[in-house]
């Protein structure tokens, strides 16, 4: 999800795409706060790790 979201805020910027620059962030968010989430051994959605 952290390697969508970079890809995503690159193609957007510079595409000059703005919805592909914040969909990139916000999956570029989710994306690390899931993987300290899953880092420090708590389990998310059923999950320990998202990778």
């Amino acid at each position: 999800m952290i390697v969508l979201g970079l890809v995503l805020l690159v193609a957007g910027f510079l595409l000059k795409i703005s919805i592909l620059w914040t969909i990139g962030i916000i999956l570029l968010a989710i994306g690390a706060i899931l993987a300290v989430l899953g880092s420090t051994g708590r389990a998310v959605g059923g999950r320990r790790h998202y990778f």
